[in-house]
Order: structure tokens, then C-alpha cells, then sequence
């Protein structure tokens, strides 16, 4: 791609949105309950966790995908379904695998790698949403 045209504003936005989603999708409204389960977690052990190094890594983590998104998407002549599309390839395709088979080797069960795959996906597609508004 020779023309590659990337807002690095909605690069930025589109990377804070993975807090939007995780925040929605492991809420105590949809899965918070059922991954704590799954991950073996309690609310103990997450309490000694350091916020600032997991949400900080987790927003470095973030940007880097997000520009490699918008890099992949990059093209002018993609249109808002094409960046939805693409997005949805790349979030269900690439990264849901990828974290499927982690998951398989790490001996995770099905149900916790489905309440990812849907995060990873719906992130992605978000992701993509975004880049696409805000060319």
C-alpha cells in the first residue's frame, strides 16, 4: 500500500476502546461472574494485583494492535464495510484463533475461550468501526 492514511487521534480512540468493551464484557452484567469461574480468579487475588501496571501495559498492547489495524486498513479506497469487515476477519480470525490456541495448550476450557473469542472480536470490530468513522 503506497497511500496509507491513518488518523492517529482515532488510533488512540480506538485503542481506549478495548477498556470500553472489557469493562462492559467482563462486567458483573454480562460475564464478570462466569470468567472469575473460569480463570480460576476471586476478588482477593485480584486486589493484589498492580492496576497501573495491567492497565497501562494493557493500553501499550492496545495502541500497537490498533496501529497495526489501521495500517492494514490504511487503503482510501476502503470503505466503512470494508473496514467492518476486515475487522471482523482480523479480530475473529487472527487474534480469536490465536487466543484459541493458547487456550487449548493451556488446558482452558471452552467456555472461557468463547466469552474471549467474543471480547477479541467485538473489540476488533470496534476497533475498525472507529478507524473507519474517523478517517
Amino acid at each position: 500500500m503506497e497511500n496509507v492514511s491513518i488518523n492517529h487521534l482515532a488510533v488512540f480512540a480506538a485503542a481506549l476502546s478495548d477498556f470500553f468493551v472489557g469493562a462492559l464484557w467482563y462486567s458483573p452484567l454480562l460475564f464478570a461472574k462466569a470468567w472469575m469461574k473460569e480463570t480460576g480468579l476471586t476478588e482477593e487475588k485480584m486486589k493484589k494485583d498492580n492496576p497501573f501496571v495491567k492497565y497501562g501495559l494493557t493500553f501499550i498492547f492496545s495502541l500497537i494492535i490498533t496501529y497495526n489495524l489501521a495500517f492494514f486498513l490504511g487503503d482510501p479506497k476502503f470503505t466503512l464495510s470494508s473496514y467492518l469487515l476486515y475487522s471482523l476477519l482480523a479480530g475473529f480470525g487472527w487474534a480469536s484463533m490465536a487466543v484459541g490456541i493458547l487456550s487449548l495448550f493451556e488446558m482452558r476450557g471452552w467456555k472461557l475461550m468463547l466469552m474471549n473469542w467474543g471480547y477479541v472480536t467485538i473489540a476488533f470490530v470496534l476497533k475498525g468501526l472507529i478507524l473507519g468513522l474517523w478517517r
